[in-house]
């Protein structure tokens, strides 16, 4: 099993033990893929919640340039909507486990 099939599997478990998601392998997988390197650097592969700039970052980059979305889409409160599923408490909130949540809040699954 590579290093990569070893994250998925663990962002499975967080889907389903953290969010109650059971999640869609495939849609995760390309999900995966698609943060690129930064899943393997323990700092960029995970969201700070209580970090606005890192917010901004994810609204930005992910929700505007990847999936194609307006400001008017009220990315914010989809941001804290996932961040409040994923649970405020929990110190490691991976990045791609964030973005596949976005990605199903806003049924962007056709950019994958």
């Amino acid at each position: 099993m590579s290093k990569r099939d070893e994250l998925i599997a663990k962002y499975a478990a967080d889907l389903k033990d953290k969010c109650g998601v059971e999640a869609d392998m495939d849609l995760l997988t390309k999900v995966t893929i698609g943060c690129g390197p930064s899943i393997y650097n323990a700092d960029a592969s995970t969201v700070s919640s209580s970090d606005q700039s890192e917010l901004d970052t994810v609204k930005n980059n992910f929700l505007i340039k990847k999936l194609g979305l307006s400001e008017s889409d009220d990315l914010d409160g989809a941001i804290a909507a996932v961040m409040e599923q994923y649970g405020q408490s929990n110190r490691n909130k991976y990045r791609a486990v964030v973005y596949y949540l976005l990605t199903k809040h806003f049924g962007k699954e056709s950019v994958y």
